[in-house]
């Protein structure tokens, strides 16, 4: 079997109170007629172009190659991943991350193995939580949690660090008293805050129940700013999704910064980096998470004993993972439930593809 080419599909979808923007489809060939699906979403306008060619450009470079030789296609990929060789890292580390999570893809299915399984079969199963509470005037954030809940959501992942802490701890409260006890509650700081801020953010919710809290102290010194409010108010702390390689995920281990490694696989280069961080976390009793993208998360963390929570976003800020999936499952008691289809196992509607393609130009 060998990689013969590719297709690219530009996706844009405009729901009221979309973020989405625009996605990337890609369609990886074999010359045996094994095909790899993937996605990158949301793109920006100014990104897409140089995107969907870097994209095509790796696979240009392993035209000929089979694609069952993991370890060194990726090795192959990953050497594209270097601000020195002209196009950002962060461009480059998405498209890598495209090529290989279509490349894992031919690999389940050649295999006859869905993915969760061939990665270690640690369960099927796990929990699913959304990305919410997003600052807007209009918003009535019990009312979202409800929806949430209604959804078969397990949980939320609540923005905050854009307010005062005590404003943002009121609006904590407000989520974890609409979400009840047994609903999972989590905050994202987004490097929001000074250690000072967040340190006070996180006495102020010590009765809250968060599961974690992700990313509290701004981006200039966080690794130790993180272990610092670690170690001042024992509150678990989540951070990796700005990291472009394992490497730099070790730091965060090494530093003492983190609890929780969320660690993005479609940002970094893809399945193969994630693992190896995911390795690492267990040596270092981190749990691992994933930033967004619950069609290769929820993979790669039901395969392993350590893994956590799959992100979503609500449907008017993620259609693509609601619509575009046509064999999504349902989510019962707040768990996605992963099929035994071979690779990622998803099956794209063909119909709302076609809908929504326009050109990346």
């Amino acid at each position: 079997m060998k990689i013969a080419g590719c297709e690219t599909h530009a996706v844009r979808v405009t729901y009221e109170g979309s973020v989405s923007g625009l996605h990337v489809v890609l369609r990886l060939r074999t010359d045996a007629g094994i095909d790899g699906v993937s996605y990158v979403s949301r793109v920006s306008p100014q990104t897409i172009k140089p995107l969907v060619l870097l994209i095509e450009g790796n696979v240009g470079q392993l035209s000929g190659a089979d694609p069952l030789n993991a370890e060194a296609l990726y090795a192959r990929l990953f050497r594209s991943v270097n601000p020195l060789l002209g196009a950002p890292a962060g461009l480059e580390a998405r498209a890598a991350s495209a090529v290989e999570a279509a490349l894992w893809d031919i690999r389940g299915k050649a295999l006859g193995q869905p993915l969760w399984r061939l990665w270690g079969g640690y369960r099927s199963s796990l929990p699913m939580i959304a990305i919410g509470g997003y600052y807007d005037e209009n918003a009535d954030l019990a009312a979202e949690v409800a929806e949430l809940k209604e959804l078969g959501l397990a949980g939320l992942k609540l923005k905050v660090g854009g307010l005062e802490p005590e404003q943002d701890a009121a609006r904590a409260r407000l989520a974890r008293e609409a979400g009840g006890a047994g609903f999972v509650l989590a905050a994202d700081a987004n490097q929001g805050w000074t250690p000072e801020q967040a340190v006070r953010f996180a006495r102020l919710v010590d009765d809250c129940d968060l599961v974690w809290f992700e990313e509290p102290c701004r981006w200039t010194n966080d690794r130790r700013a993180m272990r610092d409010v670690r170690f001042a108010t024992g509150t678990r702390i989540c951070a990796g999704q700005s990291e472009y390689s394992a490497a730099g995920c070790r730091d965060l281990m090494v530093e003492g910064a983190i609890d929780v490694c969320n660690f993005d696989a479609s940002w970094s280069g893809g399945p193969t980096e994630w693992r190896r961080v995911a390795s690492m976390a267990l040596a270092f009793d981190v749990k691992m998470a994933h930033h967004e993208e619950p069609q290769v998360a929820s993979h790669l963390l039901a395969s392993i004993p350590h893994g956590t929570f799959v992100e979503c976003f609500h449907p008017d800020r993620d259609p693509i993972w609601w619509n575009l999936i046509s064999n999504r499952p349902r989510l019962v008691d707040g768990l996605l439930e992963l099929a035994g289809a071979p690779g990622l196992g998803w099956e794209l509607d063909a119909d709302f593809l076609e809908a929504h393609r326009v050109t990346a130009a």
